[in-house]
Order: C-alpha cells, then structure tokens, then sequence
C-alpha cells in the first residue's frame, strides 16, 4: 500500500492522522505547509447580526475568548467537523453545509445580517444574498520547508484547500519531486484545479468532509496493490 501524505496544518493533521490510522493506512505521514496562528480581535455587538458563519474549524480553535461574547447567535458552518467544533466551543450550530460556502448560503434567508469569523486567506463567495461581515480570527503561514515533504514523492497526497493545493505544485516543483509519481486526492474541485497538471491523477472526493477525503485516499493507497 502506498504512504500517505497530510497536508494540513495542525492540530487538524493530527486529526486526519489518527482517523486515517483507524481507516487501516499502513504509512501516515503529516507534512503540514501551513502554520495556524490566532489574531488578536474584539469580538463586535452580537446584537448587530442574526447569526455567525464559520466555514472553518480553524477559526473556532483560533478565536479564543471572544467567541464566547457571541455564543447567543445561531451558527451556520460548513462541513460537520466545523459544527463539531462549534458546538464543543459553546455555541449553538443551526444549520451545517457540506458542500462549500456558496451551497450554505443558498440553504439561508436572503434578509440575514452574518458575522463571517475566518483566516486571513478565505474564498469569497460568489453571489451571496446576505450581508457578510468578514472578520479575522487567524492567520494560516506557509511553512518554507515542511517537515517530511520529502516523503511525498511516490505517495498519496490529501489536499484540504486550494491553498494547500497551490502551495503543494510549488513546492513540488521547487524540490525537483517528479508530478507524474504522486496521486492526489482533492476534498473540492477548487482544490483539484489549484494544483495544476501533471500529476499521476487527480481524484475528487464526493463530498467535503475529512472522512470522505481519506476514504478516497484509501483507493488511491489500495490501487498500487492491484496494478
């Protein structure tokens, strides 16, 4: 079976490891790209909005104690794992997309007022019908040289984001690691199409959730054995 690579900052690396490690991966190897740093904010009036956006589990962990200054607004996230952290935290999750921000705001009244708490880098809805407020609760750093990059060459690569996606085609390419030997499995077609051509294949998970992702790597992993 061939190894597999997380790319995803921490602690949701561990996170993915440990599940993969359940899902009967015999080599797990976390080479995060990114670092997740907390940002200082003031959480505003709760009473100005009709409820919070979170389209990242990053962004509870990241938030501290202000989020608790918000916990009376209902939650909207994307993707269960945001939920599960949102509700540990405290707060109230009404509604739980599992198919990117634009399918989450689809699923809510156009007249809402949302605080949307995320990183630094986040993809800006396409169309939205309510009023988003963006906030920044953390900042996600690129790491120069990720530990255990190194080891992807002739593995499995799970890519969370696009970001991570485009960050993994540079550093590829930079290293000297041949495209052609690394099979890529991508949580969104966003994320598919930022890590460009030339890779062994390109396969997208049905849905977009961590579990769906490493089931789709767990063929990935497999396939060597049946060729």
């Amino acid at each position: 079976m061939r190894p597999l690579v997380i790319l995803r900052p921490e602690p949701g690396a561990s996170l993915s490891a440990d599940r993969a490690e359940k899902m009967g991966f015999e080599t797990v190897i976390c080479a995060s790209l990114f670092k997740v740093r907390p940002v200082e904010w003031q959480a505003p009036d709760p009473d100005r909005f009709d409820g919070l956006l979170i389209t990242s589990a990053n962004a509870v962990r990241a938030a501290g104690d202000q989020l608790q200054e918000l916990r009376s607004l209902p939650v909207h996230t994307v993707g269960e794992a945001t939920a599960s952290a949102a509700r540990s935290a405290g707060l109230m999750v009404e509604t739980v997309g599992d198919d990117g921000i634009d399918e989450l705001l689809g699923m809510l009244p156009e007249d809402l007022r949302l605080l949307h708490l995320g990183g630094r880098h986040r993809r800006t809805p396409a169309e939205p019908r309510q009023t988003l407020v963006p906030v920044t609760v953390y900042s996600s750093v690129a790491r120069e040289d990720p530990k255990n990059f190194e080891r992807i060459a002739s593995a499995v690569a799970c890519v969370h984001s696009p970001r991570a996606g485009a960050r993994l085609a540079e550093l590829a390419d930079r290293d000297g690691i041949d495209r052609t030997q690394i099979a890529i499995a991508a949580i969104s077609q966003n994320a598919a199409d930022a890590c460009g051509d030339g890779w062994e294949c390109i396969k997208i998970s049905g849905a977009r959730d961590d579990a769906s992702l490493l089931a789709l790597a767990l063929q990935l992993c497999k396939s060597s054995d049946d060729a």
